[in-house]
């Protein structure tokens, strides 16, 4: 399967199956998924990709913003 190519519903229901995909059995990480939030594996609902590049990307800004508030509150 090329990089542009989307996988089918077969090939998305397996990789969640897959206890390899799964960290810790709860956090999901695969690196061929390209969706951000894909559905949980207990109790309904939707986790993150912790593979999804965009999903580093918007936790590194929160945790930059966070830092800096923190910073300017304690002066």
């Amino acid at each position: 399967m090329s990089t542009a190519e989307e996988p089918n519903e077969f090939t998305l229901k397996e990789w969640w199956n897959d206890p390899k995909n799964w960290k810790l059995g709860f956090l999901y990480y695969n690196k061929k998924d390209t969706r951000l939030f894909p559905p949980k594996r207990f109790k309904g609902g939707w986790t993150i990709n912790f593979a999804n590049p965009n999903f580093i990307i918007a936790m590194s800004a929160i945790l930059i913003i966070i830092y800096f508030v923190i910073k300017i509150c304690k002066s």
